[in-house]
């Protein structure tokens, strides 16, 4: 029988898994996006990985929701995501260029791709034949160090360095609804993830 766009998308970018229905799958990411209201937490986290460069075929930050500048936060974000774009090899598109989905279709869709993003508009995508999707930051952080899609998202975590010299307490049994989320709220204060090496933010050189 025959495969749908869908399924032959799949097809190409499996890493691990079966293509049976309810069966967990894991996909290669060729392109991702990021916003700037969701942008600041996935370069943290890639600080947090201790990641040197994106390892997809292309990554995009795009500049299109917190426009307003009426004090230093929105300013300081975009200069911190500017800065963090050189460093870890990531397109740029500044305030006034578009909005990302539609952009990021225009400028960099290409059929037979996949696309994750954490936009929620990700998947408008499909439309080009892209295999878009829309998902959370620390996913598409995963995804821009090289992971799968579909990766048990505790064990993405787990294998992160420690944050400022501390790795999270994943060896306890935790029950199957749990994921990474859960954990990382559980960390505390003194893990958060905050600039390291990058310029912009309040207390960073």
């Amino acid at each position: 029988m025959g495969q749908n766009v869908a399924q032959k998308l799949i097809a190409s970018h499996l890493v691990d898994g079966e293509m049976t229905p309810g069966d967990e799958v894991a996909i290669k990411i060729d392109h991702t996006l990021t916003q700037d209201a969701t942008g600041t937490m996935v370069m943290l986290e890639l600080e947090a990985m201790e990641l040197d460069d994106v390892k997809t075929e292309l990554s995009a930050q795009y500049v299109d929701h917190n426009l307003l500048q009426t004090d230093f936060k929105n300013p300081d974000d975009h200069l911190f995501l500017r800065s963090a774009c050189r460093k870890f090899g990531v397109w740029y598109s500044r305030p006034g260029n578009g909005v990302s989905h539609p952009t990021h279709q225009q400028r960099f869709g290409k059929p037979g791709k996949t696309l994750l993003g954490s936009d929620s508009h990700t998947p408008a995508a499909g439309a080009l034949g892209m295999f878009a999707l829309g998902a959370g930051g620390l996913d598409v952080a995963c995804a821009r160090a090289g992971r799968p899609l579909g990766k048990p998202g505790a064990e993405a975590v787990r294998q992160m360095p420690g944050c400022f010299g501390r790795k999270p307490a994943l060896d306890a049994a935790y029950p199957a609804f749990c994921s990474c989320r859960n954990e990382m709220t559980r960390m505390p204060a003194a893990c958060a993830m905050r600039p390291k090496s990058v310029i912009g933010m309040p207390g960073t050189p």
